[in-house]
């Protein structure tokens, strides 16, 4: 009796495993990969004909030719969001968060910073990727005359046209009133999406928005990755070990 209920509780137990290790084999493969978000495609792959400043992911993307083309439009169906909520955006400003749209929707790199999200647009999120120094920089001074209401563009927004418009107990005012440097703009704007450095582009070690083919921030998600493999790869053997074992026993 006691050898059957050894072997039930040893199969119950590896079979848990089986379902835990893939997750761990996972987290060894973030370096190609796209979000579950509402837009992105499963896998990434060459897309072609991505449109103007989505062009630079067109070897290996994780979204789609109308999807690019989409990110350019003024309250655009991917989102519904309007720009021009505090008069008419510059036509600079808009360019980077044209770029920010485009980098959040095909960039196939963005693993190490994929978290669980329980929004109902989207099943996961990216929290605190490092934007290099330039990236971050020159999107802030590009709109640092421009107007906004709120300094979270995630939520809190009046919707009942359809489309964002500023709550009724917030008021415009200058970008700079609302943002008083590029580390406040960068790191609050899509609540804790990006994550203001000091970094360049040079150090290999911060993801950039705005590059010429090939794609740089692979080499960048790699970097981040080898932070921290040990711990992973250690607890994976372990598990893999127990597995065996309890495997065995029940034979």
């Amino acid at each position: 009796m006691e050898r059957k209920q050894s072997l039930s509780a040893g199969t119950s137990l590896a079979l848990a495993l089986l379902i835990v290790l893939p997750s761990f084999s996972l987290s060894l493969d973030k370096l190609n990969m796209c979000m579950d978000g509402k837009h992105q495609k499963q896998e990434p792959g060459p897309e072609g004909e991505l449109y103007k400043q989505c062009a630079p992911w067109r070897e290996n993307a994780c979204c789609m030719a109308n999807t690019s083309e989409e990110a350019h439009n003024d309250n655009s169906y991917l989102y519904n969001f309007n720009w021009n909520h505090c008069g008419a955006m510059s036509s600079k400003c808009k360019g980077h968060f044209i770029q920010d749209t485009c980098f959040y929707e095909c960039s196939p790199h963005l693993g190490p910073w994929i978290q669980a999200a329980d929004n109902s647009w989207r099943k996961e999120r990216i929290l605190d990727v490092p934007l290099c120094k330039e990236d971050c920089e020159s999107w802030y001074n590009d709109c640092k005359h421009d107007f906004t209401c709120k300094e979270n563009w995630h939520k809190g927004w009046d919707w009942k046209s359809g489309t964002n418009h500023c709550p009724k107990d917030a008021h415009c005012q200058k970008w700079t009133d609302v943002f008083p440097d590029a580390k406040s703009m960068c790191e609050k704007i899509w609540s804790k999406s990006y994550k203001y450095t000091t970094l360049t582009k040079e150090s290999g070690q911060c993801m950039q928005m705005w590059f010429t083919p090939p794609n740089p921030n692979r080499k960048v998600a790699e970097y981040y990755l080898n932070q921290a493999p040990k711990t992973v790869t250690s607890l994976t053997l372990l598990l893999s070990v127990l597995l065996s074992v309890l495997l065995h026993w029940d034979q």
